[in-house]
C-alpha cells in the first residue's frame, strides 16, 4: 500500500503488511502463544453470529500479553438479514468495547467486514469492509526499532523440504541478523547447519535482520526433525533446568494458583511442565517493603516511599510495563517471602502460609497451635522459581506463560493462569545443591503457649507451644515474648511433658510477678508442703490458674525453604 502519512518523512515509497495467521481453535493453543509473540500488531477476529467464545477470550489475553496495540476485526456480517445487520453490528461493538475497558486494549477500533460473503463455497462476489480494514491498519502504523546488534535468535514456524535444493526453514528474526554462508545452529538439536540462501518474499537476499519474515535453506538436514523451533548463533541460547520469573496472575482465571503445583509453562514454541513456586519482598503492616539485608538497609526509607501495592491506579498497562522493563533484574543479596499462591492485584487480600492445613491438629513442626504467614498486602512484585521437568531452551527474558492446558476446553473458563519475563536462568543440572541455597526465600512461622508458672523473677516455666515429648533442640536461643511485653529466651526443655523454660534477661515486671503469684499462692492454698512440692513438680499436667494462662508467649521465626540443614533465624 502507499506509504501512510505518518510515514512520509521516513526513506521509502512503499508499507508491506506481513500477516502472521494464528489459528483461533481452543485445542491449538500453544500454537496461538508462538504466534502472538512475533507481532508488532494484533487483529483479533470475531464472528459477529457468536460473539466472544472461550478461544476468542484466550486469544485476547495473550495478545494483550504479548502485544500493545490491537484492531478488532467483526467478521461475517453478511450474515445477518440486511434489515437488523446495523443494529447488530452496533450492539456487538458496544459489547467488545465494553469487554476491552479494563484491559489494555481499552478503545481498540473495531472494523465490521464480510471475508467471503455468502462462505467459502459461494461464486466471488467481492469482499465487504476489507477496504476499511486497510485503510485503519494503514493509519495504526508506526515504524518498529530494528537492529541487527546482537546474536541471532531466528523463530521457526515451518520447515520442509524442496528436492535438489535442501530444506527450507521460514520464520521471523526476533534478534540479531543473519546473512548467506553463516554458520547457524538448531538450538532444539544442538545441530550447527550453513545458511546456502534466503529469499524474503519470494525474492532472493544475501541479508535479514531483526523483523524480517525470511526463508531460509540449509542442506543435509532432514525437515522431520523440525517442526517448530529456534534457530540461533551457535552455544548462544542456554538449556535451563529451571528459571527465576517476574510473574503476574491472569485476572480471568478463576482457580487459585498454588505453590508446590505443576502447570503447562509455555516459552516461544515449547511447551513444558513445571513445579512451581511463588515469593515475594517481605511487607511490613503499613505495605512498605522491609529492607532485609545490609546494602538494603541504608535504603530502606526510599524502599518505604516508592514500593507499592498493585492497584487499579496503575492500570493494565502500567502492569504489563513493570514486566516488560528492560532493566528489570533479580537481586539474589536480598530475602524474600514465600508465598502460598499467586496473588492477584484484583483480590487484594491476604494470605497465610499454613492455611490450608489450618484445620490439621498436628503441622510439620509438629507445632499444636497454627503456624502462618503474616497478613501482608498484594505485592507489587511477585517472583517465581519453575522447576521443569525436561530441559528448555530458551532466550534471557523471553516471555513465560502458564496454563492449564490439560483442562476441558468446552468449559468455557480461562485455561491461562499467569505470564512473566524470565529474569534468571537456572542452567547447571545439580541447581538442588548449587543454586537454589542462593534463593534467600522464607517461611514465617509463629507458635504461642502460655506461661505455667513463675520460677524466679528472671525465668518461668512455659507449656502448649511444643506436644509432648517433641524435641525443641531448634528452637533453644529464639526469642519469645510474653503478653505483658517482656522478651526472653527459650533455654530449653523442662520435663518430658513438653514444657519449657524461659530466661527474661531484663527480668519480670512487678504486676507480672504479682500476677504469677497470686495464681501459684491460689493454686496451693490447703494443701500441705508435700502438696505443693508435688503440684510443682515437671510432669504436673495442670496450669498454674486461669489468671496465669492468660500470659501469652509467642515466638516468631523464619525457616528458609531452601536451606538444608533447616535452620530457624529470626
Amino acid at each position: 500500500v502507499p506509504l501512510p502519512e505518518q510515514l512520509k518523512d521516513e526513506p521509502y515509497d512503499r508499507l508491506q503488511f506481513t500477516l502472521v495467521d494464528c489459528p483461533g481453535h481452543a485445542s491449538l493453543i500453544k500454537t496461538i502463544i508462538g504466534g502472538a509473540q512475533i507481532i508488532d500488531l494484533m487483529m483479533l477476529v470475531v464472528d459477529v453470529t457468536k460473539g466472544i467464545q472461550t478461544q476468542t477470550a484466550e486469544c485476547l489475553v495473550i495478545g494483550e500479553i504479548a502485544c500493545s496495540r490491537m484492531l478488532v476485526v467483526l467478521n461475517k456480517i453478511d450474515l445477518i438479514p440486511e434489515g437488523k445487520r446495523q443494529a447488530t453490528i452496533d450492539k456487538m461493538c458496544k459489547k467488545l468495547s465494553k469487554t476491552l475497558e479494563p484491559t489494555r486494549m481499552a478503545g481498540a477500533r473495531i472494523v465490521p467486514v464480510a471475508a467471503k460473503p455468502g462462505g467459502p463455497e459461494a461464486p466471488d462476489m467481492g469482499a465487504q469492509g476489507v477496504s476499511d480494514l486497510i485503510d485503519v491498519l494503514t493509519s495504526m502504523v508506526s515504524l518498529p526499532e530494528r537492529s541487527p546488534s546482537g546474536a541471532l535468535l531466528y523463530s521457526v514456524d515451518h520447515c520442509f523440504a524442496i528436492r535438489g535444493q535442501g530444506t527450507v526453514m521460514t520464520g521471523t528474526l526476533l534478534h540479531g541478523s543473519v546473512g548467506v554462508g553463516d554458520t547457524v545452529e538448531i538450538s532444539s538439536l544442538k545441530e550447527t547447519r550453513k545458511v546456502k540462501s534466503m529469499q524474503m518474499f519470494r525474492k532472493p537476499v544475501q541479508r535479514a535482520i531483526q523483523g524480517d519474515r525470511v526463508g531460509m535453506c540449509v542442506t543435509q538436514f532432514d525437515p522431520k526433525l523440525l517442526e517448530r523451533g529456534l534457530v540461533c548463533t551457535p552455544t548462544s541460547l542456554p538449556t535451563l533446568q529451571a528459571a527465576i520469573v517476574a510473574v503476574r496472575k491472569i485476572a480471568y482465571f478463576k482457580a487459585d494458583v498454588k505453590s508446590k503445583t505443576k502447570f503447562h509453562i509455555t516459552m516461544g514454541h515449547e511447551t513444558v511442565m513445571g513445579k512451581v513456586s511463588f515469593f515475594s519482598r517481605p511487607y511490613s503492616s503499613s505495605g512498605a517493603v522491609m529492607a532485609t539485608s545490609a546494602a538494603a538497609t541504608a535504603s530502606a526509607g526510599a524502599a518505604a516511599a516508592t514500593a507499592a501495592v498493585a492497584s487499579a491506579a496503575g492500570g493494565p498497562t502500567a502492569a504489563y510495563a513493570r514486566l516488560d522493563n528492560p532493566n528489570l533484574e533479580f537481586d539474589f543479596g536480598q530475602e524474600y517471602v514465600y508465598q502460598d499462591e499467586l496473588l492477584s492485584a484484583q483480590r487484594g487480600a491476604a494470605t497465610t502460609s499454613g492455611e490450608a492445613s489450618a484445620a490439621s491438629a498436628t503441622t510439620e513442626d509438629d507445632a499444636s497451635t497454627e503456624e502462618r504467614l503474616q497478613p501482608k498486602p498484594t505485592p507489587d512484585e511477585q517472583w517465581l522459581l519453575v522447576e521443569f521437568e525436561r530441559p528448555v531452551i530458551c532466550p534471557h527474558r523471553c516471555l513465560v506463560i502458564g496454563s492449564r492446558l490439560d483442562s476441558d476446553i468446552h468449559s468455557n473458563s480461562c485455561r491461562l493462569a499467569f505470564h512473566g519475563r524470565l529474569v534468571e536462568p537456572i542452567t547447571d543440572k545439580g541447581y538442588v545443591q548449587s543454586q537454589l541455597p542462593r534463593l534467600k526465600v522464607f517461611k514465617m512461622k509463629f507458635r504461642e503457649g502460655v506461661v505455667d508458672r513463675m520460677s524466679d523473677e528472671y525465668s518461668v516455666i512455659g507449656r502448649s507451644m511444643f506436644k509432648k515429648a517433641a524435641s525443641i533442640q531448634k528452637f533453644i536461643g529464639l526469642k519469645v515474648t510474653l503478653s505483658t511485653g517482656e522478651e526472653g529466651v527459650l533455654e530449653g526443655g523442662f520435663g518430658q511433658s513438653g514444657k519449657f523454660k524461659i530466661r527474661i534477661p531484663k527480668g519480670l515486671k512487678q504486676e507480672t510477678v504479682q500476677q504469677l503469684t497470686a495464681g501459684q499462692k491460689k493454686k496451693g492454698k490447703g494443701k500441705g508442703a508435700a502438696a505443693a512440692e508435688a503440684a510443682s513438680a515437671d510432669t504436673a499436667t495442670s496450669s498454674s490458674s486461669d489468671t496465669a494462662a492468660r500470659i501469652k508467649i509467642t515466638m516468631s521465626f523464619r525457616r528458609y525453604v531452601h536451606d538444608r540443614s533447616k535452620k530457624l533465624t529470626q
